[in-house]
């Protein structure tokens, strides 16, 4: 049945001549059978049949020609005395199809006709001629209800379709609207992102300047002061190194820093810091350390800070008055975990759906791309029970 309804979508001029030729077979058997009066008018009842039948067959391809068609075969009836037959069916046809998807003046000129055309057949046509005019009025009123019904019935269609191209370009029109927000979001993080790494790298750097210089003064006197001094130089490179490679893409734009003004980035030992302040607003949060403590790379210690900053910064925004957290960092061989948990009400679905773009922050697009730069992985939403958790998992190695 769904494969007959697309063929049918799909092929409506073939669908139109189907009904076209079916309305001429039944108009000739009606010609023939029916007392239509003198051989004369059954001979010019034929063209008329033909005329109508065409009308049906195109009337989605060319609807105002071929309303304009039945209105010339209509007073060419009216003319030369041709009696109404099953062909003149299509002059419905036609007016809620004009209504429908014509032009607006095809539209209008369609229902002008619909009101008039019952009257003049009812007076070129008398049913009676004992009727009185009342009676014939009242005719003429009966058979002008159908074709104001198709009008309007075809008029509502438009409207309707209208009504949901509407819809449709909105809809279109706000996803093209926040995909370019997201994508804003995105670039301005990244922006961000490169300026703190910029600081990360620029540390670094001066750290090898500084013990490139102090080796070049204790060759001579201290050469394993000065072996010491360029491992840690080679160490100190190589995670530069990755910090760039990491930064390699992201577009920096707008920096207005001036040189005096940076300032140390955050790192994992601060997050207690940052917790202590967290409950300073009221929040309740239960802060634990598993594993062994070490050494991170700067972009992974930084990244560790900033989630557990937006997590809780999202459960004091979305998990309600009475909601409490819970943070966990642990140290794997190879990995620091991070989970952060709430039992709040839960943050709205396009805080983590969609790119996570929340419409005011876009903390969660931040914090993926901040994930995703050092190489990690992150999950985040509802947790079973109620609430919200947020799961990352940040490589200790530099990602290569």
């Amino acid at each position: 049945m769904q494969r007959l309804y697309d063929f049918i979508r799909r092929h409506p001029t073939g669908v139109d001549c189907f009904w076209a030729v079916f309305l001429l077979g039944v108009s000739g058997v009606s010609i023939v059978v029916d007392d239509y009066g003198p051989a004369r008018e059954r001979v010019l009842l034929v063209p008329v049949a033909i005329c109508l039948s065409a009308v049906v067959a195109l009337r989605r391809r060319v609807p105002e020609k071929m309303l304009l068609l039945a209105i010339l075969v209509g007073v060419l009836q009216l003319v030369f005395d041709i009696p109404p037959s099953f062909a003149n069916f299509a002059m419905l046809v036609i007016t809620f199809t004009v209504a429908a998807v014509g032009e607006r003046w095809a539209s209008r000129l369609a229902l002008v006709c619909s009101l008039i055309a019952a009257g003049l057949a009812q007076l070129r046509w008398p049913e009676g001629a004992s009727d009185t005019w009342v009676q014939s009025a009242f005719v003429a009123i009966i058979m002008t209800v159908p074709f104001v019904l198709a009008w309007v019935l075809g008029d509502s269609m438009r409207t309707r379709r209208a009504y949901f191209s509407q819809l449709e370009e909105r809809a279109a029109r706000l996803e093209r609207e926040r995909e370019a927000q997201s994508k804003v979001a995105v670039a301005a993080e990244r922006a961000r992102i490169a300026r703190e790494l910029h600081d990360v790298v620029a540390h670094n750097v001066s750290v090898m300047v500084v013990q490139a210089d102090g080796a070049a003064y204790v060759m001579d006197a201290a050469p394993d002061q000065a072996r010491q001094a360029l491992e840690t130089i080679s160490s100190t490179g190589r995670q530069a190194l990755a910090e760039m490679r990491r930064l390699l893409g992201v577009l920096r734009t707008g920096d207005t820093r001036e040189s005096g003004e940076y300032v140390p980035q955050p790192d994992v030992e601060q997050i207690e810091d940052l917790i202590e302040q967290v409950r300073q607003t009221g929040l309740a949060v239960d802060f634990k350390i598993e594993g062994t403590p070490r050494p991170l790379p700067s972009g992974v210690e930084l990244t560790a800070y900033r989630i557990v900053q937006e997590a809780l910064t999202n459960t004091r925004k979305h998990g309600g008055p009475d909601a409490g957290a819970s943070v966990r960092l642990v140290y794997f061989d190879d990995g620091l975990g991070l989970l952060v948990e709430d039992d709040g009400r839960g943050a709205a679905h396009e805080l983590y759906e969609d790119g996570g773009a929340d419409g005011a922050g876009h903390g969660m697009i931040g914090m993926r791309e901040r994930v995703g730069m050092v190489g990690g992985t992150l999950d985040a939403g509802p947790r079973p029970g109620g609430g919200f958790r947020i799961s990352a998992l940040l490589p200790l190695k530099p990602a290569g």
